[in-house]
């Protein structure tokens, strides 16, 4: 009989931790092949973690809402038959350890430390309540950042720095977190009011993500944004010309995102200074180009899925990467691997009908191209008769950069170069 673990997934360069939201097996659960186990959440997305082997669960050291550093052994499945599984000596130790487990959380929680609002609590939330001499109005009261609002650890650990000023309560020396990735930032408090007849909803967790994110970003770089106007007739031309034959033989529609993001990736190998990220006093220019796309989610939320090594594919494998993750992020179907590793991300502000916009660097990043709606306009040419006055398809392009690395020289002429590319797309070139 041999055993397999089951660690915490690396799910992006820059997240060394993740929460789990939810298991699904138990101790001495008979599991197959492929089967879902534990959900897991980080601040960029949640997945569910599959079973690669087949066995029996001998061994839980994770509970719901703990976090996890990647690379721990959150389970332990034995392989082979059953009956042998439950007789070996992982199995006997992993159920000792589980009733030891039992018997600690029965022994913490507080039988009549019940929430009248009906809020779930777990024993340690309760535990940690009842030590500090939380009142359960104080606990209704906390803001949590787990799964559909569940207060976690961490979040009556902040409640009790907050009201506490900044002593360091036994609790928190009691517990041993693993550190951080990013250093959390202060949000500043704003007074309000809040009329009889007005609403208040709750920020889902994705929105909250997105919200300390954009926070984030505007405290760590300083925003500058260039723009420049477009004369896209001839890329307008071009694809109305081309898209239906684009469809009938690759299945999938052209839209101007992919001209735009092969136009990208050609500026982005000019301006290597632009593909970068900023650690401390370091600039880390990356080798690959790795071109995210922001996608309006149908709750209202945005997630970026990532085309990897963007600029080694043809108009024809940008389109079908571009258009099978804007499908799987719109179904709640995106990999952690989909949304990981971007160098450059891309905003589609004219999807709105709007003519430009400001965006936020999706850090590590530092830059962000926004793309405006394309709109006819009347345009003076020039023509060996002279000026005249002729309709164009005009849209506006808008580059915010991090002025810590990135000046307005720089910043300008990649700018510059995406346009350019855009306007001189050949009429007759073939797809």
């Amino acid at each position: 009989m041999s055993s397999f673990e089951i660690l915490m997934p690396k799910m992006g360069e820059s997240v060394q931790e993740a929460t789990i939201t939810k298991m699904f097996v138990k101790l001495n659960d008979q599991v197959e092949e492929d089967d879902v186990l534990f959900e897991i959440a980080t601040d960029k997305v949640d997945s569910e973690i599959p079973s690669p082997v087949e066995g029996k669960i001998v061994e839980i050291r994770f509970k719901e809402d703990d976090l996890v550093p990647v690379g721990e052994v959150v389970a332990v499945i034995a392989m082979g038959d059953a009956d042998d599984v439950a007789d070996s000596p992982v199995a006997e130790q992993s159920a000792k350890e589980e009733v030891l487990v039992e018997e600690t959380v029965v022994a913490e929680e507080v039988d009549d430390f019940k929430s009248e609002s009906g809020r779930f609590y777990s024993p340690l939330v309760k535990s940690i309540a009842k030590n500090e001499n939380i009142s359960i109005q104080e606990l209704d009261s906390i803001q949590g950042k787990g799964k559909d609002g569940r207060v976690q650890k961490q979040d009556v650990l902040n409640y009790l720095s907050q009201r506490n000023g900044s002593v360091v309560t036994p609790v928190e020396k009691a517990v041993q977190e693993p550190k951080p990735a990013a250093q959390e930032i202060e949000k500043p408090k704003v007074s309000m009011s809040v009329g009889a007849q007005d609403q208040i909803v709750e920020m889902d967790r994705m929105r909250r993500i997105i919200a300390d994110h954009m926070v984030m970003s505007k405290h760590t770089s300083p925003h500058v944004t260039a723009m420049v106007e477009a004369d896209v007739t001839d890329m307008v031309n071009w694809r109305n010309k081309v898209k239906d034959e684009f469809f009938k033989k690759e299945k999938t529609k052209l839209t101007f995102m992919p001209i735009i993001i092969e136009a990208v990736a050609k500026a982005l190998r000019e301006f290597p200074g632009i593909n970068a990220s900023v650690d401390g006093y370091n600039v880390i220019l990356k080798k690959d180009i790795n071109i995210g796309v922001a996608v309006a989610l149908p709750s209202n939320n945005l997630i970026v899925p990532v085309i990897k090594n963007a600029d080694h594919k043809n108009l024809i494998g940008l389109a079908n990467d571009m258009n099978q993750l804007a499908d799987d992020a719109r179904n709640n179907k995106l990999g952690p691997d989909d949304i990981q590793g971007g160098t450059f991300t891309i905003s589609n502000f004219g999807s709105f009908k709007n003519v430009m916009g400001t965006p936020i660097i999706n850090q590590p990043q530092v830059a962000i191209l926004a793309v405006g709606t394309i709109e006819k306009k009347p345009a003076v040419m020039e023509t060996p008769a002279g000026d005249v006055i002729v309709p164009r398809q005009k849209m506006f392009l808008s580059l915010s950069y991090d002025h810590r690395v990135v000046d307005g020289a720089l910043g300008g002429a990649f700018l510059r170069k995406i346009a350019d590319y855009l306007e001189e797309i050949d009429i007759n070139r073939s797809i």
